[in-house]
């Protein structure tokens, strides 16, 4: 999810340098990897038509091993022809799904969908199994990934001046302590991120995590929009460095730049998330999250490009962000 906040708030910063020196600058931070399966990957893309990509965040901490690693963040953005809307769809990181052989000694079975990052061996072996696995849940075909570092997205909100979030509920952190209560207030890049992270003690649970994590979107793009950055070029600099030393792409061969001049014409607000189909359920003494009635053709809809008509027909699962 928070992967699209750096995308867009790259596009922003291209409407005041101007899209060619943004590529030049960003093409010269960003890590090119190859991060989709071969079974996962669109055989060709066409920036014309819908468009489906995905994003994986990770908290990669100091002296953590590929191993030790599972995905915190996992979000499939489906782009419709005429790029005028998007949407997110997030994926409970405890959903249970069949994960198949990997490269790092994994030989396949059941597990939580964000273990596939962990059984693949982390970075960007490890969004390849993701991507697999994912390709055969859904049977979509992706024209790009991007691996998030958790770590960089901190520096980015900083180097925005900050968000402002509203709390719902009361909080504490579990990572830090830290008591988030009710209420509008002004976070860094260390407080948002604190607390976008937060499940336990929601009524929501994981699913609150997700709707958090989709108002920092809303709350970094519109920080973006209100900044004025060509006022202050070396600050523009170091946003666009930590954007791109933030984000590990694979953009299916499609130059950076064709990618950015396509995705620009996306207006902030036409931005849904969606809530995956799905409900808690205890299997064999393990709490997963197990799809409804196989994501209640909300697949079928992505692939056959009908996302508008799901989501007016289930209203209750998207978010306008």
């Amino acid at each position: 999810m928070l992967g699209v906040g750096l995308a867009l708030t790259l596009l922003a910063a291209a409407a005041v340098v101007g899209l060619k020196t943004l590529s030049q600058r960003y093409e010269r931070t960003v890590t090119r990897e190859q991060l989709l399966d071969p079974q996962a990957r669109r055989d060709r893309t066409d920036l014309d038509g819908a468009l489906n990509y995905l994003l994986v965040g990770s908290d990669r901490r100091a002296g953590s091993t590929g191993g030790d690693q599972r995905s915190d963040s996992i979000v499939v953005v489906h782009v419709p022809a005429g790029v005028r809307q998007a949407y997110l769809i997030s994926v409970p990181r405890d959903l249970m799904v069949q994960i198949p052989p990997g490269s790092a000694g994994w030989g396949g079975g059941t597990d939580k969908i964000n273990a596939a990052f962990e059984h693949g061996g982390g970075g960007e072996a490890g969004v390849r199994l993701l991507s697999a696995t994912l390709s055969r849940l859904t049977g979509l075909r992706f024209d790009g990934a991007a691996l998030i570092d958790f770590a960089g997205l901190r520096q980015v909100v900083d180097l925005l001046g900050g968000v402002r979030m509203c709390v719902d509920t009361e909080v504490r952190s579990i990572h830090t302590g830290t008591l988030f209560a009710p209420g509008c207030q002004q976070m860094d890049g260390r407080r948002a991120l604190d607390y976008v992270r937060q499940r336990y003690d929601l009524p929501g649970g994981d699913y609150d995590r997700q709707r958090h994590q989709q108002q920092l979107l809303r709350a970094m793009l519109d920080r973006a929009g209100a900044t004025d950055l060509r006022r202050d070029p070396v600050r523009l600099d170091r946003l666009i460095r930590a954007v791109g030393a933030s984000l590990t792409v694979d953009t299916n061969g499609v130059p950076l730049e064709e990618l950015v001049l396509t995705l620009r014409d996306l207006p902030p607000d036409g931005l849904t998330g969606v809530r995956l189909p799905s409900h808690p359920e205890l299997v064999d003494e393990v709490s997963y999250v197990v799809l409804d009635n196989g994501g209640n053709g909300l697949f079928d809809a992505v692939r056959g490009a009908r996302m508008p008509d799901w989501a007016q027909a289930n209203p209750a699962w998207t978010t306008r962000l």
